[in-house]
C-alpha cells in the first residue's frame, strides 16, 4: 500500500503548498488553505480517459515538424453566427472550450440553444448541477427539437466515459466541470485538485479522440473562473460570458483562443425564448428620441474587432455639498477625472465646483481611449445646456495637454457612422491624413485641440 499525498491549495487561486499557511503568498488572502488529497493508492493503468482505438496512430513517435501536415482543419459551423466569430471561425475538432460566467447570466441557455440547433451531428449534453426535468423544462421553451440531442446527468468522470465510449458523441458539453468528481483524487467536488484532475481526462479525451468539448465554469466574487490558474492554461480557448442582469443584452468574448483572435466578441440579447444574436449593436445602445437635448454625445467605438456607437450621457450640476461628486457607469472614473482636469486647465471651465454624473448607455462598459473626445463633448454640452445635434458623433483620445490624438481602425468607425446615418464625425487631424476623407459620404471633421472642438460645437 503506497502512502496517501495530502497537499494545501488555496480556494482563491488554487496555489499550492507542503504545509498550511495563513496568508496565501500568490494572491494574499487570508485563511484559504484547505487540504486535500492528491493520490489514491489505484491501479495506474484504471486511472484516466483511455481507449487506444481511438487514438491517433503516432501520437507519441518523435517526428519531423517538416512531416507534419500543415493544412488547416475542417471547422464545425454552428447556426450561432456570434459563436462562431469568437472562436475564431467554429469549433476546431478535439479543441477544450471553458466558458466562464456568473450565475443567471445565461451560459447554460446559450449552450444548451446551440446544441438543439445542431441538428446535423451527435451532442452530449453532461449536467452535474440540474436534473433531466429541468433541462427538458428549458427545451421546451426554446422550441427547439433535435434527434440527435443527447443527456446525461452524472457527476463521476468515469461513468461519464462508459457512456461517451457507447455513444461516440461528436461534441461534448459539460455544465459544469465544478461538478464533476474523478473516483481518483479523493476530495470534494469543485475543489483544486478535483478541478484540475476532472480538465485534464476531458483534455486526453478531446485530443485523443477529436472530440470538441465545452466546459462551463463557475467565476469567484472577483470575477475571475474558480478553481487553479492552470485550469485557464490546459484549455485552448477561454470566453467570458458577461452582462448585467438588469439589462437585457450579453456579451461573449474570448480572453485566449489559440485558434483565433482574442479580440472578437458576440452580442446576444436575452428573451424568453432563449438568447437572439445581436448583428447591429450600435442600434440598440443608442436611444430613439425626437428631442435634442444636453450631455448626450454619440461616440464611434471598437469592441473586439467589431466597430459600434455609444452614446455618453453627462450630467453637470452646481455642487450642494462641500466636495463636488464624480459618478461613472461603464466608464473608468479615474479617466474622467482625467478629463475633467484637462478641460480646467486647458479650456478654463470651473468643473471643480460642479457635480458630474457620466453614463454609457445601453449597461455596457467601454475601455476604448477613442471615447475620450464624446465624453468630453457630453461634459461640455451639459455645462453649457445646449444640446449638440443628433447627426454628429465623436472618435478620438484626449490627451494631457488638451490635443486629440489618433485611434486605430478609424477607417471602420467612419464607415459605421457613415451606415447609421450620421452625417457628420470629429476625428484627430493625426490620423492618415487625406486617406479617408474622399471614400465615405460623411463629412469627416479633423480636429487638433479641445479649442477646436468647442468653437465648432458651442
Amino acid at each position: 500500500m503506497s502512502k496517501i499525498k495530502t497537499a494545501f491549495f488555496c480556494q482563491q487561486c488554487g496555489y499550492e503548498s507542503a504545509k498550511w499557511s495563513g496568508r496565501c503568498p500568490s494572491c494574499g488572502q487570508w485563511n484559504t488553505f484547505v487540504e486535500e488529497k492528491i493520490q489514491k493508492d489505484v491501479p495506474l493503468r484504471n486511472t484516466s480517459w483511455k481507449q487506444p482505438e481511438l487514438s491517433a496512430a503516432g501520437n507519441n513517435n518523435i517526428i519531423n515538424l517538416a512531416a507534419v501536415n500543415g493544412a488547416e482543419e475542417e471547422r464545425l459551423l454552428t447556426p450561432d453566427a456570434e459563436l462562431n466569430r469568437v472562436l475564431g471561425g467554429g469549433i476546431v475538432p478535439g479543441s477544450l472550450v471553458l466558458v466562464g460566467g456568473e450565475p443567471g447570466i445565461g451560459k447554460s441557455t446559450l449552450f444548451l440553444q446551440n446544441a438543439l440547433l445542431l441538428t446535423h451531428i451527435t451532442t452530449l449534453y453532461i449536467s452535474g448541477e440540474e436534473s433531466a426535468q429541468q433541462i427538458k423544462m428549458r427545451a421546451d421553451r426554446l422550441k427547439i427539437q433535435n434527434d440527435q440531442f443527447f443527456l446525461l446527468t452524472e457527476t463521476s468522470t468515469q461513468t461519464i466515459f462508459q457512456e461517451i465510449k457507447k455513444l461516440r458523441p461528436q461534441l461534448v458539453i459539460v455544465d459544469s466541470i465544478q461538478t464533476l468528481q474523478s473516483p481518483f483524487i479523493e476530495a470534494a467536488p469543485g475543489s483544486v485538485s478535483q478541478i484540475r484532475e476532472t480538465t485534464a481526462e476531458m483534455q486526453r479525451f478531446a485530443k485523443e479522440t477529436h472530440t470538441p468539448v465545452f466546459l462551463i465554469g463557475h467565476i469567484t466574487k472577483d470575477g475571475a473562473i474558480a478553481g487553479p490558474k492552470i485550469l485557464e492554461h490546459m484549455v485552448d480557448t477561454v470566453l467570458q460570458f458577461e452582462g448585467d442582469q438588469h439589462y437585457a443584452y450579453r456579451i461573449l468574448r474570448t480572453i485566449k483562443n489559440r485558434f483565433g483572435s482574442t479580440a472578437e466578441l458576440g452580442i446576444y440579447e436575452m428573451t424568453g425564448q432563449g438568447l437572439r444574436q445581436v448583428t447591429n449593436p450600435s442600434e440598440i445602445l443608442i436611444s430613439q428620441r425626437e428631442d435634442q437635448l444636453s450631455g448626450i454625445a454619440i461616440a464611434a467605438t471598437m469592441e473586439g474587432m467589431r466597430p459600434m456607437l455609444v452614446e455618453v450621457q453627462a450630467l453637470v450640476t452646481q455642487s450642494v455639498y462641500g466636495t463636488p461628486q464624480r459618478t461613472a457607469t461603464g466608464f473608468d472614473l479615474r479617466r474622467l477625472q482625467l478629463l475633467l482636469a484637462v478641460l480646467e486647465k486647458r479650456g478654463g471651465f470651473h468643473f471643480g465646483v460642479k457635480d458630474v454624473f457620466l453614463n454609457i448607455a445601453g449597461g455596457i462598459r467601454v475601455e476604448d481611449p477613442a471615447i475620450d473626445l464624446a465624453v468630453l463633448c457630453a461634459l461640455l454640452s451639459s455645462y453649457e445646456d445646449v444640446a449638440i445635434a443628433g447627426n454628429i458623433c465623436f472618435a478620438g483620445e484626449v490627451g494631457l495637454s488638451g490635443e486629440i490624438r489618433a485611434v486605430n481602425r478609424i477607417e471602420q468607425r467612419i464607415a459605421e457612422a457613415e451606415k447609421l446615418g450620421f452625417e457628420k464625425i470629429f476625428i484627430s487631424r493625426y490620423n492618415k491624413k487625406g486617406g479617408h476623407t474622399g471614400k465615405f459620404d460623411i463629412e469627416v471633421v479633423p480636429v487638433g485641440r479641445v479649442e477646436e472642438v468647442y468653437r465648432q460645437l458651442f
